[in-house]
């Protein structure tokens, strides 16, 4: 599809957004708005496709690319993981800067549908440490860690959910690529990735 390959195009240079001019920012939202206009599964929540690990490519969230501002360490990958069935979602960040001490930024979440569309995310967890001192290796194996886990040697908080509450939708959704939109107008452009052993 022409419109999903221009905006890969577009992405391709910009690191997540932290490298992106405001021109550069014009032209991305365009490519998503024209792509989001295509939108092949009209119902994403109900899809299979829904289900899975993604990588982040692009986001406007100041959130997540102020973790690339961390003293000594930038994102590597950022990744979304949904657990459908469990109506779960794992946002994992890793960090590299600092050779053999990789960091990890996680929070773990639960969502409800709104709609077709829309989903409320009610954030549960967060953990966020050392790879090595977590023991992290792979976003699954991380997963099942989680759960199996009460608590890490690493900063490991519940979160409240009136504390920590958003919104999202689902623009666009096919087998590789996943556009969102956040309740605090940020956009997220996310590539699915084969799960990991």
């Amino acid at each position: 599809m022409l419109e999903k390959d221009d905006l890969l195009r577009l992405l391709d240079r910009v690191s997540l957004g932290n490298n992106a001019s405001d021109t550069d920012k014009q032209a991305i939202l365009a490519a998503i708005l024209r792509l989001e206009d295509r939108n092949p599964t009209p119902n994403p929540l109900t899809s299979p496709q829904i289900d899975g690990n993604w990588r982040l490519l692009y986001t406007t969230s100041r959130e997540l690319l102020n973790l690339d501002r961390l003293p000594f360490y930038n994102i590597r990958n950022i990744y979304q993981c949904i657990r459908a069935n469990s109506r779960s979602i794992y946002n994992i960040a890793e960090l590299e800067g600092i050779p053999y001490l990789g960091g990890l930024v996680s929070v773990e979440a639960r969502f409800e549908p709104l709609s077709d569309r829309r989903v409320d995310v009610f954030f549960q967890r967060f953990v966020g440490g050392l790879q090595s001192a977590v023991g992290y290796t792979t976003p699954d194996d991380w997963i099942t860690r989680l759960s199996q886990t009460d608590r890490f040697l690493a900063l490991d908080f519940s979160l409240a959910d009136r504390d920590r509450r958003g919104w999202l939708d689902v623009t666009y959704l096919d087998d590789t690529l996943r556009i969102g939109r956040g309740n605090v107008g940020s956009v997220f452009v996310l590539a699915k990735v084969a799960a990991s052993i």
